[in-house]
């Protein structure tokens, strides 16, 4: 979370008053997720949001749903941006640029052309937030159950998020193994620096 230099002030008065508070602490959160055409974005957003996936493909424009999840004694009111697919030319829409608190940058495993192309996607994003440093990203392989055909390596994958300083996971929406991890993991990267979620522990998250 972004903050100005008299911001800190406030994020440490915030997080003493939540400790010292009995009652759940709703904290409005905005995600996006990006990625090249066809990766599975949006089975990974519906499959998180609904618990079912669908072996429909309709290309999607653009769309934000909408998720409660509770680390502790916090409530993440989560809006997900699933975004279009995009490719080394394409500019991130102004819904998943203003107001985001973090990135979910999926590739497929079984694409290596998607795979390279989220490298771009990458560079597209900083370069849109100005280079801003530490943006809250997680780099993710999704459709894990095709690892019978996969073109990307774990090896490869988890260099690639370790140049960029992110969580690397893969996930099926399939099965919908690691798909809340995902999620999760982001909110963490989010709330690293505030202490927010350090203050309720790591684990006991909930989705509502």
């Amino acid at each position: 979370v972004y903050c100005t230099s008299l911001d800190w002030l406030c994020i440490d008065y915030y997080v003493i008053k939540m400790a010292s508070n009995k009652n759940p602490t709703l904290v409005n959160r905005k995600v996006a997720v990006l990625g090249a055409r066809a990766v599975g974005k949006s089975s990974l957003t519906h499959s998180f949001v609904t618990g079912s996936f669908s072996d429909a493909y309709d290309p999607t424009i653009e769309s934000t749903q909408h998720k409660t999840i509770r680390f502790r004694k916090v409530h993440f009111a989560t809006d997900i941006v699933d975004t279009a697919g995009m490719d080394e030319f394409s500019r991130l829409s102004r819904n998943a640029s203003l107001g985001v608190h973090g990135y979910i940058l999926v590739f497929s495993i079984a694409s290596r052309q998607s795979f390279e192309t989220i490298d771009q996607v990458n560079d597209a994003l900083l370069n849109t937030l100005g280079d801003a440093p530490d943006v809250p990203r997680v780099l993710v392989g999704s459709m894990k159950d095709l690892s019978d055909s996969r073109q990307v390596s774990q090896t490869d994958a988890q260099a690639l998020a370790d140049s960029w300083g992110v969580p690397y996971l893969e996930c099926s929406s399939k099965t919908g193994e690691h798909v809340a991890d995902v999620f999760h993991t982001l909110l963490k990267e989010i709330e690293k620096d505030d202490g927010l979620l350090a203050e309720n522990g790591d684990g006991g998250c909930v989705i509502l």
